[in-house]
């Protein structure tokens, strides 16, 4: 991917005197290796380097790059054009207003998810679920929206639990959240008002396909190495008995399935389903309710 890239990025040999100076051989040597928003990417790793928001790097732009951080800069330069995501490079990623500590061993929140926060903060809740918790964007989103809310986030993966207390204890959640491991419902007791979940949902005949970048992420958060399904069978199959009176349940989905997880729903006796498209028009979500077991007109 660096081939013809003369920088010091792949020589080892500085040839910048000023931070502009830096970028510039940075951002070039981003786009020879074909990263999309080269520019963007650059600007996010010096500001990381040199300790700086990203909207202060202009101030600083004429200024002496020291060897030490010329240093630094090539060295995520070089990560980068290796495809590694920039969340991964800087350990930590923004969504919905916050920022979130995220890995390899975690799926990076990605911008299509607010649009099941968005949803899910629609009506209120006193206690939600997050199934395949991963980082746990989505569940500490949903309870620093909801101070008065509880919940608790499950993942099948330690590590990634880890990273989501982290996440937890850095918002100053630990209050309202916790956080345990299953495969699942396998462990989950009682009720709650609002399940929410990202599973895997990408098929394994899709895996090949998908963006370099993707390679960093753990694959049992991206597939569940058969049809992309899987996963919403079993979390359905079980998610009433875990529901309360008129709960919820938000799934976010691949732009193909919202069809066949709304037939799972319904099959299962959700009312209200329905798919919710994303900023682009893609099928995002799928929404389901219980239905209330006392109607109105019950008896008469």
């Amino acid at each position: 991917m660096t081939s013809g890239v003369t920088t010091g990025v792949t020589s080892g040999v500085s040839t910048a005197t000023t931070v502009q100076q830096a970028l510039v051989i940075g951002t070039r040597a981003l786009a020879t290796a074909e990263i999309e928003g080269a520019g963007r990417d650059a600007r996010l790793l010096m500001a990381h380097v040199l300790g700086i928001a990203s909207d202060r790097l202009t101030l600083v732009l004429p200024d002496a790059i020291s060897p030490e951080a010329q240093a630094a800069f090539d060295a995520t330069i070089a990560r980068r054009v290796a495809r590694e995501p920039v969340s991964h490079i800087l350990g930590r990623r923004a969504f919905y207003g916050r920022e979130f500590q995220v890995n390899a061993d975690v799926l990076d929140p990605r911008p299509e998810t607010e649009i099941l926060i968005q949803e899910a903060l629609t009506q209120p809740f006193a206690s939600a679920l997050d199934l395949g918790t991963g980082s746990g964007a989505i569940l500490l989103t949903l309870l620093a929206e909801n101070p008065i809310s509880k919940g608790l986030g499950t993942d099948l993966s330690e590590a990634a639990l880890a990273v989501a207390r982290q996440n937890c204890a850095a918002l100053g959640l630990t209050k309202q959240a916790r956080f345990q491991q299953a495969h699942w419902w396998q462990g989950v007791e009682g009720s709650f008002d609002l399940i929410v979940s990202n599973p895997p949902y990408i098929a394994a005949s899709e895996m090949p396909a998908l963006s370099p970048e993707l390679a960093y992420e753990p694959r049992m958060a991206l597939t569940d190495e058969a049809d992309g399904l899987t996963s919403y069978r079993a979390i359905v199959a079980e998610a009433r008995a875990h529901l309360a009176p008129r709960g919820r349940i938000l799934l976010e989905i691949g732009p193909t399935q919202g069809a066949a997880v709304s037939d799972l729903l319904l099959a299962q006796g959700f009312k209200a389903v329905r798919v919710i498209a994303d900023l682009d028009g893609r099928d995002r979500v799928v929404r389901g309710q219980l239905p209330n077991p006392h109607p109105r007109n019950a008896g008469k």
